[in-house]
C-alpha cells in the first residue's frame, strides 16, 4: 500500500513548511489528486488518520480535491476527458492518446495555527 509512504511524505512536507513558516499545528491540508495519479483515495484517507497521529497534523482534517483527467488525442486532434488510462478517445474511439492532465497530487492548501 503505497498511500502509507505518500501520507508519511506528506508528513514531512507539513514539517518542514512549520520550521520555514512557523507553526505548530496543522488543522486541515487540502491534496489535489488527479484520477490517473494512481492513488486509492479511501486508502489515502485511512493511512493519514494513522500516520498523522502524534505529529503535528494529528487530527488533522484531509480534504481532497478531484482534479480532471485529460489526454490529447492524436487521431482526431482533440483535448478529451478520460477517467483511466488506456480509455478509448470519447470522440473517435482511438486508443492514441497522450494524458496531458490528471496525474498529479499535491498538497493545494493547509490551514494551522
Amino acid at each position: 500500500m503505497h498511500e502509507m509512504a505518500i501520507c508519511e511524505s506528506i508528513v514531512q512536507v507539513l514539517e518542514k513548511e512549520a520550521q520555514t513558516q512557523n507553526f505548530q499545528q496543522v488543522k486541515t491540508v487540502w491534496l489535489e489528486i488527479g484520477p490517473l495519479a494512481g492513488v486509492e483515495l479511501e486508502a489515502l484517507r485511512f493511512s493519514f488518520d494513522a500516520v498523522t497521529r502524534g505529529t503535528l497534523a494529528d487530527q488533522a482534517k484531509l480534504e481532497i480535491v478531484e482534479t480532471e483527467g485529460t489526454a490529447w488525442c492524436l487521431t482526431c486532434a482533440k483535448s478529451v476527458a478520460v477517467q483511466q488510462r488506456y480509455d478509448p478517445c470519447p470522440e473517435c474511439g482511438s486508443y492514441q492518446l497522450q494524458v496531458t492532465g490528471g496525474e498529479e497530487m499535491r498538497i493545494k492548501e493547509l490551514e494551522v495555527n
